[in-house]
């Protein structure tokens, strides 16, 4: 068995592959860098639960590669414009009403929780996290599902709902397992990246009650669209903003706390503790996550 140059998206991309990709630029030097994606996709199986080829994670991959002169890529054939960074700036809509919204759950009457990933509502929901959330509004890469919660017409709140991340000592502990373990199956935990509550809206108990809700149905909605259930739900508590009081309220359990230190710097700079809290989907999570 060939050398392993490095690993990517947990696949082991060892010498053997890289002359496989050397070999196919080298027959198809009329295809673009997508094409050749495709190609490889198809060569080596690599495709995402729904089916559909891993191409942008295939043409990741080969830019790496290109870049640390493994390979040769054709040049490219065009540059699009980031539609990433256009995301980021939420469409700006006309402003909800904002006074204040009061009285008991029951009081609100039948609450409205909507998809709005690609449909109506997204640009309100988006609109919504860059205005009030403290930590803005990105648009999420990966699986991911956006839920607006309503009553009548008038927003309530927020979740975005992403792919875990990678590496979590403290949910290794929990499943009881290191990350190798389950990394295949890593995608049948879903993240909490943002959870609004709208700053107008003082509802007692609203805030446990949606995740009550939620963890009812984002198992068949992610199902639904990603071909595969889940199997635990988390999410950080930035402890000097929050207590974490709606998550305790609907039965998750908190793990523990971050050592504040940031994963996405070199030099691991200082930020703030988070505590992790999850919500098992199913008593038998563990043994589908280390399931072969």
């Amino acid at each position: 068995m060939s050398e392993v140059l490095l690993s990517y998206r947990g696949r082991a991309i060892r010498a053997a592959d890289v002359a496989f990709l050397r070999e196919l630029i080298a027959q198809n030097p009329a295809l673009s860098r997508r094409r050749l994606s495709v190609k490889v996709c198809e060569a080596w199986q690599w495709v995402q639960p729904n089916g559909q080829p891993s191409d942008m994670v295939c043409r990741s991959l080969m830019l790496l590669l290109h870049r640390s002169g493994h390979i040769e890529l054709p040049a490219k054939r065009r540059s699009p414009p980031n539609n990433a960074i256009a995301h980021r700036r939420a469409v700006q809509l006309e402003l909800c009403e904002r006074t204040p919204i009061t009285g008991t759950v029951a009081s609100l009457g039948p609450l409205r929780i909507e998809l709005v990933r690609r449909r109506e509502g997204e640009a309100l929901f988006a609109q919504l996290l860059q205005e009030h959330h403290y930590l803005g509004y990105r648009r999420p890469v990966g699986e991911h599902l956006k839920y607006l919660v309503q009553a009548g017409e008038r927003p309530l709140a927020c979740l975005a709902w992403s792919s875990a991340p990678l590496k979590l000592d403290l949910r290794d502990r929990f499943v009881g397992a290191p990350k190798e373990a389950y990394r295949h199956h890593l995608n049948q935990i879903a993240y909490n990246s943002r959870y609004l509550i709208l700053p107008w809206v003082r509802v007692p108990h609203l805030a446990s009650h949606i995740l009550g809700r939620i963890a009812r149905r984002i198992s068949a909605d992610w199902q639904e669209l990603y071909h595969h259930p889940l199997q635990l739900l988390e999410s950080f508590v930035d402890t000097e903003r929050f207590q974490g009081t709606c998550y305790r309220a609907a039965n998750w359990r908190c793990l523990g706390r971050s050592q504040g230190k940031g994963t996405k710097s070199k030099w691991y700079q200082s930020c703030s503790v988070k505590e992790l809290w999850v919500y098992p989907l199913d008593k038998r999570f563990r043994e589908r996550l280390l399931a072969p």
